[in-house]
């Protein structure tokens, strides 16, 4: 991995990990909602021993998970793992230290438990793209991907069911309902977006320039291309089909590009969730 590609990976995990600390210490922890995930095993157990740190609970629990991680995920998913999971346990221990919380922000546990879900996913969203985790059920999640092709999102539903009937026991029927509310909305949030992430568009262009968008396609974009010979059912006249997957931003420069070049093409798109390939996302 060069210079720049890491730099960016490294940025993106430590958005992704402020954003899971900050989501759960900010609206979950007030609440004594436990969405599933090591943080609300961590905050269940600090509830029993609360002389000890959440973030202390949180780190404990993670190196745990993350053998685990690292003896069926690799070593490279292992080392960012690390870094994640560290991260988001000094991340939420400067929380504590230096904007400790004397109850919910807000006092309406609904909203605080939509903004903490959203928050969170969003955070853990972009650190799953990143190919790492937070540690904990987010491992089991990942490794679940790899090995059975489950989708992230309900592969921590799954993984996150016991911890949510945890704190039913603990925290009574009213709030454990919430924290399984706020574990349906994580794993779908999760999903949306990563999938939006993930988003690409396939194209499909019928011009008269066809040579011209090819060339622009190729040179210009650095994108492959397929073209196949048509003919107008109405005209008669020989025309190419284009087919192409692009980027959204690179989409945008394509489309503005054939407008000026011929501006009676044809244009279909579609949105693709997912591109594997050469410019792509690896088969790994």
């Amino acid at each position: 991995m060069d210079r720049k590609k890491f730099l960016k990976r490294f940025i993106l995990i430590n958005i992704g990990v402020f954003l899971v600390a900050a989501g759960f210490y900010y609206f979950m922890d007030p609440n004594n909602l436990a969405p599933g995930g090591v943080t609300g095993l961590s905050k269940i157990l600090n509830y029993y021993f609360p002389s000890i740190p959440l973030s202390g609970i949180l780190l404990v629990l993670n190196l745990i998970l993350f053998v685990v991680g690292l003896v069926f995920i690799g070593a490279d998913f292992g080392a960012f793992t690390v870094y994640a999971f560290l991260a988001l346990s000094g991340y939420m221990r400067l929380m504590e230290i230096f904007t400790p919380l004397s109850g919910p922000v807000t006092g309406d546990i609904f909203i605080e438990t939509l903004f903490g879900s959203a928050i969170t996913a969003i955070g853990l969203a972009l650190v799953f793209y990143q190919g790492t985790s937070t540690g904990g059920t987010d491992i089991i999640a990942k490794i679940l991907n790899k090995y059975f092709h489950m989708d992230i999102g309900k592969g921590l539903l799954v993984a996150d069911f016991c911890v949510t009937m945890l704190a039913v026991v603990t925290f009574g029927l009213g709030k454990g309902l919430y924290s399984i509310l706020g574990v349906f909305l994580l794993g779908y949030l999760i999903d949306v977006v990563i999938e939006g992430l993930n988003m690409n568009k396939k194209v499909e262009i019928i011009s008269t320039k066809g040579e011209e968008i090819k060339k622009y396609i190729i040179e210009v974009l650095d994108r492959g291309a397929t073209i196949y010979r048509a003919e107008g059912a109405y005209t008669g006249e020989d025309k190419v089909i284009i087919t192409t997957v692009v980027g959204k931003k690179q989409f945008i420069r394509l489309k503005q590009y054939i407008k000026a070049l011929d501006d009676k093409a044809f244009l279909i798109t579609y949105n693709v969730h997912e591109t594997v390939g050469e410019g792509f996302q690896s088969f790994e």
